[in-house]
């Protein structure tokens, strides 16, 4: 530091309060309050957009609970955003609010985001509280500060200097401020701007803010920013001079608001640049009283115990005994998150990092999602969607939970609606996901987690509408125009179904029958008809008219039972390995359509030709007879017949593995079959012996990937089978489906009887008949 300029920290009656601050670090917060208490400044300066100022009255209502966010975005270009985060430990925050409670002016100082978001880089585009210079420093100046003062890790230099001394006051509140400055001064004297020379833009535009507040309050101003800007803010220079450097600046017009934010957005590992290891820890650290490890302590072993681990009194004592033993052996002024991490997985986790991972999850990073009032600024379409949450009580959450809808519910409906509406929007608020319970058409399934990036997404879709309907019509309505394959469109309008959007069917449809009258291409057909399909048994369910759909899918189905037998001959392995896929959805989809025995009849006759024609490849005619024998189109003797001749001696042994690989492979349950009929076992295992040595290698991978995909049981079974060697009862009856015998073995039956009462509680009565 130069020894003409002035001290970075100076009191009152020697210039401004300059308080250099580390984004999110509860030390520093406690710090600022301190030293805001002994200075009682009249105004107020924080790093942050001056375009935020008329929001900044909100940060005192009572519904506004951090962690919280402004959010500024491109009125033109809203996915052009920024974040500036505040969680309640952070030092900006707290000078927010200690100013709005004593009656001090509060403003920001940083560049303004008009300008920021026009540049090609825009700062807090990547880093939004500003912090991105330090992010694309050569040297990290926490780093360099510890390594400087003989620690390996900056984390631990930071704790033991600022986060973990708390409970002791210094006498002058200043004084860490003006060693933290005194130290970023050498550095900045060491590395200039570090690399990143915006930084240089965005302190000539907070001294311009700083001189003005001075003509209007004199010396009565602190300012509250990362330290790393502290000596560029003490500097003198002239105005000319800061005002050349923001001269011919791009910029766009903006629009501000507060959104919530989240503590697993704070962290480091989001992404965020100014991020921090564990926010839920920092968090812990600035609200506790005192005792902050026993305190810290008794929260782990809450959430251990709602995870029905054993922990009792005792392992919380023990644990804050080792976490201080251990920060005694280690020269630190207090148990820090290594040392206390340390005891949690000696003494409550029994050494395992399993629990231990919950831990770090749930409490050293946490869930916690703020809170903003209802008036803050809002765009319309954003506005009807937090109307739409509380009449659905729909609540945000930054915890990933799962959602069971049954769409009988009028309210579980309107839930499913909003929840499509907004995955067509592009707002990922939740994904469906496989229910755990019933699969029919009246129950979804859904995961939902709440993201601060959703807001932006919202502000984007803004451009479609003011209300989620309207906006997902919109949006509907122009991907159909814009969709180039007959997929897309079908999806799009399962889409719609799905979303209730009932207005938007008409172009969809539309498009659909342009597109569907022009593809040709089979496997285009066959990718298009599961989703047209589903649709009409969603319709079913939710009332809605799908008689065009049905035209659409009848004629889909027509044109696919046409030119699927000449499409699936000649394929090399990996086109028909696709081909199969194509037609098991083909199947499925069939089986959603309307009932129809002559369309039933025709897709028989197909797999049919597939099964017999020795043109189609070996994995084609294998998985069209498996799906005759499981819809019982074909006899169980006519399938050994079949099996018999794919592997009889004349057979490639790559082509007879690959017919095996589409009649027991792929499907839930293949193996099965194998499992219950011992002659086709047989008939495999045979083969499988004859292969000979030299081409065995050739056809090992096919066998292993079809045989692997099987439940370990039904392995089990099959090797205990073949093992045993042939049956002598391998000739079946030809009544009853494949797998059961012709008549109920009761004495078999009887035998669960016992068990079956034990579960429903019932007693045998004595003398009764089973």
């Amino acid at each position: 530091m130069a020894a003409a300029e002035s001290p970075p920290v100076a009191r009152r009656d020697s210039g401004p309060l300059l308080l250099g601050v580390r984004h999110h670090g509860p030390g520093s917060a406690r710090g600022v309050r301190g030293a805001l208490d002994a200075a009682r400044p009249a105004c107020v300066l924080i790093e942050g957009p001056p375009e935020a100022d008329g929001l900044l009255a909100l940060a005192a209502d009572e519904e506004m609970r951090p962690p919280v966010a402004l959010l500024a975005h491109a009125v033109d270009d809203p996915g052009r955003a920024a974040f500036w985060p505040f969680a309640a430990f952070s030092p900006e925050w707290v000078a927010i609010r200690w100013g709005l409670t004593h009656g001090a002016e509060v403003r920001f100082i940083d560049l303004p985001a008009a300008h920021s978001l026009a540049a090609t880089d825009p700062v807090g585009a990547t880093d939004p509280t500003g912090d991105e210079a330090e992010e694309g420093l050569r040297v990290d100046p926490i780093g360099e500060l510890a390594r400087t003062a003989g620690y390996d890790d900056p984390e631990r230099w930071w704790e033991d200097v600022i986060e973990l001394r708390g409970a002791t006051a210094p006498a002058d509140p200043t004084a860490p401020f003006a060693a933290v400055a005194e130290a970023m001064g050498a550095l900045r004297e060491a590395h200039g701007d570090g690399g990143h020379a915006r930084d240089l833009i965005r302190e000539a535009h907070m001294r311009l803010r700083l001189r003005a507040a001075r003509k209007e309050f004199g010396d009565s101003v602190a300012v509250v920013c990362g330290a790393w800007h502290v000596p560029a803010l003490a500097r003198r220079t002239t105005v000319a001079a800061d005002r050349a450097l923001l001269k011919g600046l791009p910029k766009v017009k903006t629009e501000t608001t507060w959104v919530p934010w989240t503590h697993r957005r704070l962290a480091r590992r989001s992404g965020y640049g100014a991020g921090i290891d564990a926010p839920g820890w920092y968090a812990h650290l600035f609200a506790a009283p005192d005792r902050p490890v026993e305190r810290w302590m008794t929260k782990v072993a809450g959430l251990l115990r709602e995870e029905d681990r054993i922990v009792s009194s005792a392992h919380v004592i023990e644990a804050v005994r080792l976490a201080e033993t251990l920060a005694a052996l280690r020269g630190r002024p207090l148990a820090g998150l290594g040392e206390t991490t340390d005891a949690v997985r000696a003494v409550m986790c029994d050494g395992s990092d399993v629990p231990l991972d919950l831990v770090r999850d749930r409490l050293v990073v946490g869930d916690v999602l703020g809170e903003v009032p209802a008036d803050a600024p809002a765009v319309p379409l954003q506005r009807d969607l937090a109307r739409l949450q509380r009449g659905l009580r729909l609540k945000p959450e930054a915890q990933e939970r799962e959602l069971e809808l049954d769409l009988r519910k009028e309210n579980d409906t309107a839930r499913s609606r909003l929840l499509h509406r907004l995955r067509l929007l592009g707002v990922g608020w939740g994904e469906p996901v496989t229910g755990r319970g019933s699969t029919g058409t009246f129950r979804e399934s859904w995961r939902l987690r709440w993201q601060p990036e959703l807001h932006v997404r919202v502000a984007e879709a803004g451009v479609w509408g003011t209300t989620v309907e309207s906006a997902a019509t919109a949006r509907a309505e122009a991907r159909a125009l814009e969709a180039t394959t007959l997929a897309e469109i079908t999806a799009l309008a399962e889409q719609c179904l799905l979303a209730g959007l009932g207005e938007a069917l008409p172009a969809v449809m539309t498009a659909l029958a342009d597109r569907a009258a022009l593809d040709s291409d089979v496997g285009h057909l066959a990718q298009a008809l599961p989703a047209l399909a589903r649709s009409l048994r969603y319709g079913d369910v939710r009332d809605t008219d799908t008689a065009a759909l049905g035209e659409v899918a009848a004629g889909l189905a027509e044109r696919i039972c046409v030119g699927l037998p000449p499409a699936c001959a000649g394929l090399d392995a990996e086109a028909a390995a696709e081909m199969r896929g194509h037609l098991d959805a083909v199947h499925g989809a069939l089986g959603l359509l309307p009932d129809s025995a002559e369309r039933t009849e025709r897709w028989t006759g197909v797999l049919r030709k597939l099964a017999d024609r020795d043109a189609v490849p070996g994995i084609l005619r294998g998985r069209a007879a498996r799906l005759l024998l499981d819809e019982r189109r074909l006899d169980e003797d006519e399938a050994a017949r079949l099996m018999g001749l794919a592997l009889s001696p004349g057979t490639a042994p790559a082509d007879a593995a690959a017919w095996i690989e589409g009649f027991v492979g792929g499907a839930a349950g293949g193996g099965m079959i194998l499992v219950h009929d011992e002659r086709l076992l047989a008939l495999v295992d045979d083969w499988l012996t004859g292969v000979p040595a030299d081409t065995f290698t050739d056809v090992l991978p096919l066998l292993r990937r079809t045989f692997s995909a099987y439940e370990p049981g039904v392995r089990r079974t099959l090797g205990e089978l073949v093992a045993r060697g042939p049956s002598a009862a391998v000739s079946r009856p030809e009544a009853g489906p494949p797998g059961f015998a012709a008549s109920l073995d009761e004495e078999r039956a009887d035998g669960v009887l016992p068990v079956l009462r034990l579960l429903l509680g019932h007693d045998e009565p004595e003398g009764a008949e089973r």
